[in-house]
């Protein structure tokens, strides 16, 4: 039987007195790729940030490709890291560097490729996502914001990752830049043959790019299906969720003036 690409048992992390994840069990097999849905303080990026090495849970162990990260050297964290591209929410580029340096950010610091190759690869990612070489030489800056996005998801494919992580990867697009987000990123996964874990709060995008869906609430996993059952979870907190409905169990909290 083949190892699930990510599994996570029974992870706890907590802040304090506030308890963020509450015992998160997941598994994603090779291949798939997995939307994770909730609100905002669900604990979403807290499960990716723990994931990444970002940040460390207190109890519970994460495997990737059957390989505990739990007490890992730093060789072989660095090891296992090289196996992930990432699509940060704000698209995160740097600023002081053009855009094929930003796409070939990895591959130059990462794997220690000479710069020309480097280039070479950074140009046909951006052909990938549908921006030509001229964009290569001009700054983050003079970019839009669908733009910077697409620049990002070619930065996540360059080293050609078997894992590529994206964060709300919509977020600040409006909704036919972000469709056309979903489908790079749906063309792109398949095309690497990667597999995909996603944290986002918008359904349209969950919807479109995820053959799975969980959905976090109060630090734990209350679902997790097919996207095409989804609508019939039969769970209430979803229901209300993937709806956008004010009333339902998810109360939330309203500071009164």
């Amino acid at each position: 039987m083949t190892a699930p690409k990510i599994k996570l048992t029974d992870v706890h992390k907590r802040f304090g007195e506030k308890v963020v994840l509450d015992g998160i069990d997941l598994e994603v097999a090779p291949g798939e790729s997995l939307v994770i849905i909730g609100g905002s303080g669900s604990g979403k990026s807290v499960t990716l940030k723990c994931i990444l090495d970002l940040l460390t849970p207190d109890s519970g162990s994460i495997e990737i490709d059957g390989e505990s990260l739990t007490g890992m050297g730093r060789s072989d964290r660095e090891r296992i890291n090289r196996k992930f591209g990432m699509l940060f929410q704000g698209a995160a580029l740097f600023d002081s560097l053009p855009v094929w340096e930003n796409v070939a950010f990895g591959l130059i610091q990462g794997h220690r490729m000479n710069r020309s190759e480097a280039k070479e690869i950074a140009l046909e990612k951006l052909a990938a996502v549908g921006l030509g070489a001229e964009v290569g030489e001009l700054s983050p800056a003079e970019l839009s914001g669908g733009m910077q996005k697409r620049v990002g998801l070619a930065r996540a494919i360059a080293t050609e990752p078997e894992i590529i992580f994206f964060d709300e990867p919509t977020t600040g697009l409006d909704p036919i830049m972000g469709d056309v987000i979903n489908d790079l990123i749906v063309k792109c996964v398949k095309e690497l043959g990667a597999t995909a874990l996603s944290i986002t709060h918008d359904m349209a995008s969950a919807r479109k790019i995820s053959d799975h869906i969980a959905m976090l609430y109060k630090g734990k996993i209350i679902w997790i299906g097919q996207t095409a059952d989804i609508d019939n979870s039969g769970e209430p907190h979803v229901d209300q969720f993937i709806h956008g409905r004010a009333e339902g169990p998810i109360q939330m909290e309203l500071r009164q003036l």
